[in-house]
């Protein structure tokens, strides 16, 4: 264990370990087993003590999540256009892309925030955002938003957790992550509410059940 320490302190006290966040926040944004978010929560664990500094941390932290997500985005369009002009008029596939273009046109800004909490989940959306053509000046805008909070959110929570273990990070890192992996899944149960009460409603009553399509009104 102090051997994994040991290394575990010299990487994320090197110069490089803030390319090294960027590169990987850039990643997770369109290949989300890369993980980013314990990166982060470990530097500002690490940044309680005096090293990284966590003003880089977040800015990297932020730029590279913004970056992914347009890469997941424009990604998105592109197979979103092909998949458009094979669907056929009047189809299931045609209502559910017209359910989601009206879905992420009334809402898609907050759909963005929180699922940049929800591992996994800021792929589906930016991805979805890309397909349905969402305008790029509003996606840029809230994924800005998305990316800044959840940078600082990351780094507040390592740097809290240093603190209070301060001698032993490695207890800081299992806090950071832990409340982390709880913020997660308290989103993701509110998202699960809302979509069975969406799906109890009678068909109808919200223009159509479109509140019950398959992003669940998230």
């Amino acid at each position: 264990m102090d051997v994994v320490m040991g290394v575990v302190d010299t990487a994320v006290t090197s110069p490089w370990f803030y390319v090294v966040l960027f590169v990987v926040a850039v990643v997770d944004g369109f290949f989300p087993v890369v993980p980013s978010e314990s990166m982060v929560i470990t530097a500002g664990v690490y940044a309680a003590s005096g090293q990284p500094d966590p003003v880089p941390v977040v800015v990297l932290a932020a730029l590279g999540a913004f970056a992914g997500d347009h890469v997941s985005f424009l990604v998105g369009r592109w197979s979103g256009g092909r998949l458009v002009r094979g669907l056929r008029a009047g189809s299931r596939r045609h209502a559910v892309f017209g359910w989601a273009r009206r879905a992420m046109a009334e809402r898609g800004g907050l759909i963005l925030v929180v699922a940049r909490y929800v591992p996994g989940g800021r792929t589906a959306v930016t991805a979805t955002m890309g397909a349905v053509g969402y305008p790029v000046r509003w996606f840029s805008l809230f994924a800005a938003v998305a990316a800044v909070s959840w940078a600082v959110y990351g780094t507040v929570l390592g740097y809290v957790g240093g603190v209070a273990f301060e001698g032993d990070p490695l207890k800081g890192v299992v806090v950071g992550l832990g409340l982390a992996l709880s913020v997660a899944v308290v989103v993701e149960g509110v998202r699960f509410v809302r979509r069975r009460r969406a799906g109890a409603r009678p068909r109808g009553a919200d223009g159509g059940g479109a509140g019950a399509g398959p992003l669940g009104g998230g």
